[in-house]
């Protein structure tokens, strides 16, 4: 058994499964991130939405996401910086001037290796900013680290 079929199998035996909203707008950036998921053999339910205006009306349960039992509380926001409607930055904004999504962790998962970018990123709240790789094996590996992190290492808070 290798290193990461162990790993795999250790986070999906000690870690639940979390609820991810993947918001991005770049369908082959989706594509490669679900995959790099579905390689990793871990259980997470993602969401994916396509600008930031999507992103809002799933976590705040609005629109065609007002059902709350087919669209549930989230764990994890992986969110990209650079969308239509609403960008990524102003979506970080919003949950985090918000009480009741103050805790919810939101990775900046982003193009952009811009520094401006990175310290906006951080210093309006987000949990971790993550540049996209370029091929697909080093995805895999950062998806694998970003699930060990997040199902083992890290303490989410239990239903905020």
């Amino acid at each position: 058994m290798s290193d990461q079929t162990m790993e795999a199998n250790l986070i999906t035996q000690i870690g639940k499964p979390i609820n991810i909203l993947l918001a991005e707008d770049n369908e082959a950036d989706v594509k490669i991130t679900l995959r790099a998921f579905d390689k990793a053999r871990l259980k997470n339910n993602i969401f994916v939405v396509r600008d930031g205006e999507e992103a809002l009306d799933f976590i705040y349960h609005r629109g065609k996401y007002s059902d709350a039992t087919r669209y549930p509380k989230l764990d994890l926001v992986l969110l990209d910086i650079k969308m239509p409607k609403v960008d990524g930055l102003e979506v970080l904004k919003k949950l985090k001037s918000d009480p009741v999504f103050k805790m919810l962790p939101v990775v900046m998962l982003t193009s952009s290796k811009n520094e401006q970018d990175i310290v906006t990123s951080y210093m309006d709240g987000a949990s971790s900013y993550i540049p996209k790789p370029v091929s697909f094996q080093e995805f895999i590996e950062v998806v694998n680290g970003f699930n060990f992190y997040w199902q083992i290492i890290s303490k989410l808070p239990d239903g905020f």
